[in-house]
Formats: C-alpha cells, sequence, structure tokens
C-alpha cells in the first residue's frame, strides 16, 4: 500500500482532500492544486464553497484569487460541503479546522473532534491524513489518532497513515512561503512520515524536516511562543526606557548590532490568530499545577500593553489640563498589524473600548479592516483626522508610515496629540509640525 501511494504522489496523480477552507485551508488548497494535483477542498460553509466555485471567486491573500480561478477552470480544484464523498474520491486528506481557545483559555478541539470523526467514516485503507491545523502537544497521537481508528475501524500506522504538518505561514505571504519554507513533517510512525515527506518534497523548495508527531507539535508551539515572548521582553525593555528616559527603539537598534541578539520592535500589545493563542496551546500539557515563569507572564505583559497606550494619552492630559470626555481621538488602524485586514484578538479593541468608556469620542480609519468595534469608521485618513484632538496609530500600515503632518497638522484642532503606538512617526517631525508627541518606549531622543 505504501508504495503504492508513494507512486501516486511521485506522479502526481494522488487526489486531495483539504478539510476547511480558512485562512490556512484555503491556501493550502490552491497550493497543492498549482502542484500538479487534483484537489476537492471541502467546508461547511456553503458560501465559501459556492464562491470559490464562480469565475468571480475573490481573496484579499496575495496570488489566491488568480490561481483559485486558474485551478477551477481546468478542474484541479473543487469544493464541496460533502466530507464523505470527498474523502472517499481521495487518496490524501488534509485537515485545517480551527483549534481556538474558550474563555478559560484552553484549547476548544471540538471543531477538530468532529472533522476527525467525519473524516474517519469515509476512511479506507491506504490514504495519508495530515494534520495541518496547531495543536497543544501529544494531540495528534492521543486524541486525533484514536477518533480516526474508532470510528474508521482502521489501525493507525498499518492500515492508513498519520502526520501532524504544522502551518507556518503568514498572511499575505501564503503562496509563497509554502513554497519556499521549510516544512515540518511529524510522522505517527516512520512510515507516514516518509510518505509524507515525499509529498512535501514535490511541492517545496525549502527543506523537508522529520520528526516525531509531538516533536513537530512542540517545534511550531514553540516558534510562536517564542516571538511572544520576545515582543514581552521588548515591551517591558520600553517600559523601562520611557521610566529612565531613554528612546527603547535606539537602544534597541543599538543592542541589535550585537551579533547574538535580535530583539523585536516594542508596540501596544500583540493579536493575530496565533501568538495571542499557541504559548496557551503549550502550556496546556503542563496541566494547572504548573506555574508558568515566563511564558504566562509574557502573554499578560503584551496584554496589558493596550492599557498602557491608553494610560500615555491620559498622563499627557493630564500634564496639559485636558479633559478626556471632550477629546476627539482618530485611532489609525485597527488590523492586529501591518498590511492584513484581520483584527483577531487586535490590541485596538481594548484601546478603542477604553477610549469610549472614558467618554472619548473615537473614530477609526484602516484602510484594510472593516471592523471598528464599536466606534465610528472614517473614509480616509483625512477624514479620520479632521477636527480631532488625538491621533493613535495602533497598526503600522505602510501608509501610516507616510504620513504628511503637515497636512495633519492643518485639519485638527488646537495642540495635537500623537500617540505612536507603533513608533513609525519621526519623532522631530512631529515636534516640529507642533504635535504632542508620544510612543511606545519613547522616553528621551535627546544625545545627553
Amino acid at each position: 500500500m505504501q508504495a503504492e501511494l508513494v507512486k501516486k504522489i511521485r506522479e502526481k496523480s494522488a487526489r486531495i482532500t483539504v478539510v476547511g477552507l480558512g485562512r490556512v485551508g484555503l491556501p493550502i488548497a490552491v497550493f497543492f492544486a498549482n502542484s500538479g494535483y487534483h484537489v476537492v477542498g471541502v467546508d461547511n460553509n456553503k458560501d465559501i464553497v459556492e464562491a470559490l466555485s464562480k469565475p468571480r471567486f475573490s481573496s484579499k491573500e496575495p496570488g489566491i484569487q488568480e490561481l483559485a480561478r486558474q485551478m477551477v477552470k481546468i478542474g484541479r480544484l473543487e469544493a464541496t460541503t460533502e466530507v464523505a464523498k470527498a474523502v472517499k474520491s481521495t487518496n490524501i486528506v488534509i485537515i485545517c479546522v480551527q483549534t481556538p481557545l474558550n474563555k478559560s483559555a484552553d484549547p476548544d478541539l471540538s471543531y477538530l473532534k468532529k472533522a476527525c470523526a467525519t473524516v474517519a467514516k469515509s476512511l479506507s485503507k491506504g490514504k495519508l491524513v495530515i494534520l495541518e491545523s496547531t495543536v497543544p502537544p501529544e494531540t495528534t497521537r492521543k486524541f486525533v489518532a484514536p477518533i480516526l481508528e474508532k470510528e474508521s475501524k482502521l489501525k493507525c500506522g498499518e492500515d492508513f497513515w498519520l502526520v501532524h504538518c504544522p502551518e507556518r505561514i503568514a498572511p499575505g505571504r501564503a503562496i509563497q512561503e509554502l513554497t519556499e519554507n521549510a516544512r515540518i513533517v511529524g510522522g505517527f510512525d516512520t512510515e507516514s512520515a516518509k510518505i509524507a515527506a515525499e509529498l512535501l518534497d514535490k511541492v517545496t523548495k525549502g527543506p523537508v524536516l522529520v520528526t516525531d508527531c509531538t516533536t513537530a507539535e512542540v517545534a511550531k508551539l514553540a516558534e510562536n511562543t517564542f516571538r511572544d515572548v520576545n515582543i514581552a521582553y521588548a515591551n517591558e525593555l520600553a517600559l523601562i526606557c520611557e521610566h529612565i528616559g531613554v528612546d527603547a527603539v535606539r537602544a534597541i537598534k543599538i543592542a541589535n548590532t550585537h551579533p547574538r541578539v535580535n530583539i523585536h520592535n516594542p508596540g501596544c500589545g500583540v493579536g493575530g490568530p496565533c501568538l495571542t493563542k499557541d504559548p496557551y496551546l503549550l502550556l496546556h500539557s503542563m496541566g494547572k499545577d504548573f506555574s508558568s515563569k515566563i511564558i504566562a507572564s509574557s502573554r499578560k505583559l503584551n496584554d496589558e500593553m493596550p492599557e498602557h497606550a491608553v494610560h500615555s494619552l491620559l498622563k499627557i492630559l493630564k500634564e496639559t489640563d485636558r479633559d478626556i470626555k471632550k477629546l476627539r481621538i482618530a485611532v489609525l488602524g485597527v488590523a492586529y498589524k501591518g498590511q492584513v485586514d484581520d483584527a483577531t484578538s487586535s490590541p485596538a479593541k481594548s484601546i478603542v473600548h477604553k477610549l469610549m468608556d472614558l467618554g472619548a469620542s473615537v473614530e477609526v480609519y484602516d484602510p484594510y479592516c472593516k471592523e471598528t468595534f464599536g466606534a465610528k469608521k472614517a473614509s480616509s485618513v483625512t477624514s479620520a483626522v479632521k477636527g480631532k484632538d488625538c491621533v493613535l496609530i495602533e497598526a503600522d500600515h505602510d501608509l501610516f508610515k507616510n504620513l504628511n503632518l503637515g497636512e495633519l497638522k492643518s485639519v485638527m484642532r488646537e495642540n495635537p496629540i500623537i500617540i505612536d503606538c507603533r513608533r513609525i512617526i519621526d519623532v522631530a517631525k512631529a515636534k516640529k509640525y507642533g504635535f504632542v508627541y508620544a510612543g511606545t518606549g519613547y522616553g528621551s531622543a535627546e544625545v545627553r
């Protein structure tokens, strides 16, 4: 059976089912179709399935829209809501469903459980199942494999093969990173890993790193947890620099000239579907009795940074004897980071809600994102800042990095304020045009 599947993979006659056509699943489905395989995308959302099947299908992910249209047109990509039919007709099943956190910050694996049970009912001998979803350690071996075996009446590693290949793509670069990045193959057993490595070796330019499934799970979570912890360090360093009168951005830039130092940028918090979740998935395996000394503290610090951004404004208001309830504020950016349209766990949510709770009038503008978090939405930067007392920059979109401060000053009220959460504004220029400036980690820009 193994030789037969490997032969189909090499000939690209193997058919692939991708379960879940969301942020990860859709790019993966399009990527494999463009790589020469016939792909069936499955989702329980009829609107997504119908849209993908139409010539006018659209996607904000660069490269996906045109590729998807081409693949559908030549018959290499199709979409359906029927999981059973798709699984029966294909050789490889890739599961890409969400694994969110519940209100207690514990992983909700209900979507994964349902997907695995549904796939298993149509699973037959000789198929490869690939789990792409990000999961807590030991999920593949102790959660996914037992469900697949129970529902299919087959033996994992003997009748079918199972691997964990965690996604490692960033929004806006999905196709590029699927093509070029190193891929991790975590096998339930050696045979499973070899088959999956054969598949990925045919479609990626980067190295294929083979290990066991639990190590693969930890490696994926470690990547994003490292970034979250590093950002927390940068944020704490920023708070220290503010207190002692040093510019953290300058200090970090100098520190990073050391060949073994790479401090991330400070900001107003961490957002997105991964960095705010993956540290909790990693800690989940330790149980409630484990007291995290670094990871949990980093999460807490990053979650507190939106409050710090608001505090920076309140400090200025106190020093200038101004009332927050009379303030008109423009928040530029609600996405969790620059050049994306995703507001998942964005620091902007806490910032906007806090400002409105304090009685300020808030208007937001984001060229990518439709979310407003309850504030009024502006149609442009100019309309957002016109008649405002304060500009708070939440997202580091390129558009905001090139703001014309002279024009902004001319349409704002007297004594305008800039709260630069992302440190993308030239401090000297801001002060030259008469702005009262505060930025994350900005203690002083003067050489003393």
